[in-house]
């Protein structure tokens, strides 16, 4: 049976003493039983996270990578750089990425590779915007992503990819996909996983990155596909992160 897993993506948020609070927070309100969490933190703040979570259940990592290994690459981080601060995750893909930044799905695909083979779990987003829903071309995009992704790894490491469907239309909006939505996405998610190894894809988290928060999360997380969330703004506060991370367990 697939653990949930709640992950904080802080985006390019926080301060020494704010993320102090938070992580301390978080730390202290876990309750026996509770779901795998992380942070994903700017990575400045890296260190400042092994130091306050060291030895705690809450993993971290971080919110993008280069895919390359190192060399002349002003402003960029390596995998290996994230493993020196025993960071556990990486996000790749994100939509701010690849709206912001103009990330392929190709230059993704890369840096999962680069992830694996640094040992990182690669927490891979994924999702669509609300003219792709509205023209019917949810499935489409969402495939040709993950597909990106499927043809660049081996098929043993599809079972050590995390995906976050997050469709774009439904992050820092308010809206929110209802969850026979979100189920079906994610279904689709795991039998296109199931294409490329069938044995690894029902053991794959993938988790819900629409704008997840304490008043919707167990509904959404009750879903049989839906293993967990992606959560940006309700993970700067520590009580609303908790009550996720609890609604999970």
């Amino acid at each position: 049976m697939r653990r949930k897993l709640v992950i904080g993506n802080w985006k390019m948020n926080g301060n020494l003493a704010a993320n102090a609070s938070l992580l301390a927070g978080i730390s202290a309100g876990l309750s026996a039983g509770a779901a795998d969490c992380a942070v994903c933190a700017p990575a400045p703040y890296l260190a400042q996270c092994q130091a306050a979570l060291t030895g705690t259940p809450v993993g971290w990592g971080a919110q993008d990578m280069s895919a390359h290994a190192s060399g002349a690459y002003t402003g960029e981080v390596s995998a290996a750089m994230l493993v020196d601060f025993a960071s556990r995750y990486v996000i790749l893909g994100h939509s701010e990425r690849r709206a912001y930044h103009l990330e392929s799905s190709e230059l993704v695909a890369k840096k999962t590779v680069a992830a694996l083979a640094a040992g990182l779990i690669p927490v891979v987003c994924i999702g669509e915007t609300l003219a792709e829903r509205e023209a019917g071309q949810t499935n489409a995009v969402v495939g040709a992503q993950l597909g990106a992704v499927l043809e660049a790894i081996s098929t043993a490491d599809v079972a050590r990819l995390v995906l976050a469907y997050e469709p774009v239309w439904a992050i820092g909006t308010g809206k929110t996909a209802t969850p026979e939505m979100a189920q079906e996405v994610h279904a689709a998610l795991r039998a296109q996983l199931a294409q490329a190894n069938a044995a690894a894809a029902p053991a794959v988290q993938i988790l819900y990155g629409g704008s997840m928060k304490p008043d919707n999360a167990k509904e959404l997380m009750a879903q049989p596909d839906i293993d967990g969330g992606l959560i940006g703004g309700a993970a700067l506060k520590a009580t609303d992160f908790l009550a996720i991370i609890h609604a999970a367990a």
